[in-house]
């Protein structure tokens, strides 16, 4: 087994809507803004390879699958299908992935599994010999959206995953067709059934905690739909990866793909022993 961070599509979004309540003093600190007040963000997948004989993806990231004014509006940075590019850079096609598993099925986390946009053609799925990995009530979600969170799902992507008939709706407490290589568990603050994978040593951190400055416990973003839940669900999840020698996994980490946690003097949670990009790494100790 090989672990790889693959660089997918990058965006530029409001730093205060990602940060929730935190003040602009406060988060302009952790990363800078541009004039517009945004700030960089990557969507940043991870690859494992030859797990048990497979190519497992870990998300796809944004991808470029909107038209040019919807990009635009939603600051994705790169007109190309810029995973595409990062799978070639490792010997891989979409079509070499066995299976994709998605936290949950928000935009900017699996608007990779459609093709490119061009004018006048209907949305497609790539990767046509995976099977998709989403939590079963996440998927009830994404079917079902609230008006809060509407926007944040493509319909598109939901009618062709049902259609593929290669969807795997995991549920907590039953196995999933990846077996014991990769353990899930589940957060409601972001959104309901977020899915946290866990895969040799690493822990896929998704939109619980998008990179290294919402490891700090009270640090949320305005996205998520319970706040004081994630909070919650957040403390766990890093005590529980402190205590196992975990590392986390950044999704929207624009400099980090991985980091372990600890404490600082004052009790705080931090990251520390950054890594800026996994390439073939080996799983971890103990993992």
């Amino acid at each position: 087994m090989k672990l790889w961070s693959l660089i997918g599509n990058s965006q530029q979004l409001d730093g205060g809507a990602m940060f929730g309540n935190a003040p602009r003093a406060m988060w302009s600190r952790w990363i800078a803004p541009d004039e517009q007040n945004r700030i960089p963000l990557a969507c940043r997948c991870l690859l494992v390879t030859d797990l048990d004989g497979r190519n497992v993806l870990f998300e796809t990231g944004i991808g470029a699958f909107f038209e040019p004014s919807m990009r635009e509006r939603y600051g994705v940075v790169e007109d190309r299908h810029v995973l595409l590019d990062s799978l070639a850079e490792v010997g891989l096609t979409h079509e070499d992935i066995d299976a994709v598993v998605l936290s949950h099925l928000h935009f900017d986390h699996a608007g990779g599994l459609l093709a490119p946009w061009e004018e006048g053609a209907e949305p497609r799925l790539l990767f046509p010999k995976a099977r998709f990995l989403v939590g079963a009530e996440h998927w009830a979600r994404a079917r079902d959206p609230h008006p809060r969170d509407r926007a944040s799902f493509i319909p598109e992507i939901v009618r062709l995953l049902d259609e593929s008939g290669r969807l795997e709706q995991v549920e907590p407490g039953v196995p999933s067709s990846l077996g014991d290589a990769v353990r899930f568990d589940f957060s409601e603050g972001h959104t309901p059934g977020l899915m946290l994978a866990e895969v040799g040593g690493v822990a896929f951190c998704a939109d619980l905690i998008p990179g290294r400055a919402w490891v700090h416990l009270p640090v949320t973003m305005g996205y998520d739909r319970w706040p004081e839940k994630l909070i919650d669900e957040k403390k766990t999840f890093l005590d529980d990866k402190m205590a196992r020698g975990v590392k986390l996994f950044f999704t929207h980490d624009h400099g980090c793909a991985m980091a372990a946690v600890e404490r600082d003097a004052k009790g705080r949670y931090v990251a520390v022993d950054m890594v800026e990009m996994l390439v073939g790494a080996e799983p971890l100790a103990g993992a």
